[in-house]
């Protein structure tokens, strides 16, 4: 029978602290890594939070300007139909701006930029900075709504309007292919197209 034999104790024992060193290393080496992604996560965050905070701030800025713009619009064509109560062909005696009405009743509440009135008319005229096809169906769903919520007026004639600084030729043609004045500022001046008006 052979002899077995062992390696000296020393050997295990420098093996063994070798083990523990690396362990050591190891462990090391993971919480360097948890601590990296902690702080590389904190960053992250930091950073969608100040991206949130530049989106959130360029958004007031922009709605800002866009309401900005609106009043201006609204301001200009106000001012010229106050200068001048006419259209098509005839003279109104009464202007109503930013006029507001809800029937809590009916459920119903409507907003309308500009409202003229004389004896057998009224005209409504939604006013925006730049009009897109879109508007026109806006202008259309405010007859009703007008008719509903002031219904003394059940028996005048009601026409329609659509004003903005611009207007692009698509929502122009639909404009005046559904019976809707289209008016616009043309150099100092306001242009009315009151051709082709539907009684609503």
């Amino acid at each position: 029978m052979r002899n077995k034999t062992y390696p000296p104790k020393a050997t295990f024992e420098s093996a063994w602290a070798i083990v523990q060193e690396n362990a050591k290393a190891i462990k090391a080496m993971q919480e360097e890594n948890a601590q990296t992604i902690r702080e590389n996560a904190q960053a992250m965050k930091a950073m969608q939070q100040e991206n949130a905070q530049t989106i959130k701030t360029m958004r007031q800025e922009l709605g800002g300007i866009s309401t900005s713009n609106g009043k201006v619009a609204e301001s200009y064509f106000i001012n010229s139909f106050s200068n001048c109560m006419q259209f098509a062909g005839q003279e109104y005696e009464d202007l109503s701006s930013n006029l507001k009405k809800k029937k809590k009743s009916l459920n119903l509440q409507g907003e309308f930029d500009l409202v003229l009135y004389n004896c057998t008319s009224v005209v409504i005229i939604e006013i925006k900075y730049k009009a897109d096809k879109y508007d026109v169906d806006m202008v259309l769903k405010k007859a009703p709504i007008f008719k509903k919520l002031f219904p003394e007026y059940a028996a005048y004639d009601l026409y329609l309007g659509l004003a903005a600084f611009h207007i692009d030729e698509e929502t122009e043609e639909e404009s005046i292919k559904q019976g809707i004045a289209v008016i616009k500022q043309v150099g100092n001046t306001m242009l009315v197209n009151d051709a082709h008006l539907n009684v609503f």
